[in-house]
């Protein structure tokens, strides 16, 4: 049987955590300066945020090699 592959779009946005995949919020990543301070604050979340339980399985497909 071939070795799996990681899909490495997939890597580069989670992470695998004890309990689930953690994935960094949206609209954190350029374009700061002209969005409020609430759109900021409430994407911040400590800076990251699990996945939801009905997505860990896809994420369990693109990572495999992930454990």
């Amino acid at each position: 049987m071939p070795k799996l592959k990681t899909n490495r779009a997939a890597a580069k946005r989670f992470r695998k955590t004890a309990k689930s995949f953690k994935g960094y919020a949206a609209k954190r990543r350029h374009n700061l300066g002209h969005k409020t301070r609430k759109v900021k604050r409430h994407a911040r979340s400590g800076g990251s945020s699990l996945v939801h339980e009905s997505d860990v399985g896809r994420l369990v497909r693109l990572l495999p090699n992930h454990k």
